[in-house]
């Protein structure tokens, strides 16, 4: 697990500058999903214009990043997750991690709000770019 400190208001840039890194790295698009607490990502509300059974069928796909909200009751599993700790609820919050972990293959990378998630995963070490 990696932590990336970010204010809450400044997360979801944080988890683009994330997504990037990992592309840069040498990530497959089709491995990385981004979850969000608070707000959607602009990129995951523009794919919902298109209607639900598009948005949900590039899931499926696996050929590029996907973006949804942490909530979210359908499975998802791809080997990287970036958590977006948007919204300050420490509940949600707690929940979403959880949530988030399992369905990290590889690795959960945490952007924002990321003293909470530190106290519920101690091993995580200290965030990076604080």
């Amino acid at each position: 697990m990696q932590l990336f400190a970010a204010a809450v208001g400044d997360a979801l840039e944080r988890a683009d500058e994330v997504v990037d890194m990992l592309l840069e790295s040498g990530r497959s698009p089709g491995d990385v999903l981004v979850l969000t607490v608070g707000e959607p990502h602009p990129w995951q509300q523009h794919e919902l214009s298109f209607g639900e059974g598009r948005y949900w069928a590039q899931l499926v796909d696996g050929a590029d990043v996907f973006y949804a909200d942490a909530a979210a009751t359908r499975p998802m599993r791809r080997e990287v997750v970036v958590l977006v700790v948007n919204g300050s609820a420490p509940a949600k919050v707690e929940r979403a991690a959880k949530k988030a972990l399992g369905h990290a293959g590889a690795l959960l990378v945490v952007c924002g709000g990321s003293e909470l998630v530190a106290r519920l995963f101690p091993s995580a070490g200290k965030p990076a770019f604080a």
